[in-house]
C-alpha cells in the first residue's frame, strides 16, 4: 500500500464523525446517511485506496457481473408468510396463520382464562392457534393483556400462568 494512503487511512482513524461526514462527501460527492464512525472510516479508506491504486479489473468487474445474473436473487419477501386459515370460515376477524399453542404454561383448546381486573371479569377462551377474547382472536396473551390495560404485561403473568420459580 502507498505510504501517503496509508497515513490517511491513519489520519481518517482519528477524525470525528463530523470531520468523517465531511470528508465522506468530498471523496464520493454525495452526503453519508451513517453516523457510524467505523463505517464511515473503512468507506473512505476504501475510496482513497481505490483512487490511489486503482479500482477492479475490467475482467473482475465482468466475472461479478456474470456472478450476479446467474445468481437467483430474492427481491422481495414470501408471498406466504402469513396464511390464510380457512377462507370458507365464518370468521368476525382477520383470518391469519397463528402458531400452536405448543406452550406448557398454556391449557388445552376450549379452556377459559379469568381474571379480575379493575372491577370487570376479563374472559379469554384457549384456541388451537390463538385466543379469542370478545369475539376477536389475538395471536398472543400479551396483545389481550395490552389491550385491556393500556400498559405493556406479560399474558402469562397477566392470567397468573407462570409458575411461582418463573414470576419471581
Amino acid at each position: 500500500m502507498n505510504l501517503d494512503v496509508m497515513r490517511e487511512v491513519d489520519r481518517l482513524k482519528s477524525m470525528t464523525v463530523r470531520e468523517l461526514r465531511a470528508r465522506y462527501l468530498e471523496v464520493f460527492g454525495e452526503a453519508s446517511r451513517s453516523g457510524n464512525k467505523d463505517f464511515l472510516w473503512k468507506r473512505i479508506a476504501w475510496r482513497v485506496q481505490s483512487a490511489a491504486e486503482g479500482d477492479l479489473s475490467e475482467r473482475a468487474r465482468r466475472r461479478a457481473e456474470e456472478i450476479v445474473d446467474e445468481s437467483d436473487l430474492r427481491v422481495r419477501a414470501p408471498s406466504r408468510s402469513f396464511k390464510a386459515i380457512d377462507e370458507s370460515s365464518q370468521s368476525r376477524t382477520a383470518s391469519y396463520y397463528f402458531p400452536s399453542n405448543n406452550d406448557r404454561r398454556v391449557p388445552m383448546p376450549g379452556a377459559i382464562l379469568s381474571r379480575n381486573y379493575k372491577g370487570s371479569v376479563i374472559r379469554v377462551m384457549v384456541l388451537e392457534k390463538g385466543y379469542e377474547y370478545n369475539g376477536e382472536i389475538y395471536r398472543s396473551l400479551t396483545a389481550i393483556a395490552r389491550l385491556v390495560t393500556g400498559a405493556r404485561w406479560n399474558g402469562f403473568h397477566f392470567f397468573g400462568l407462570l409458575k411461582d420459580k418463573e414470576a419471581a
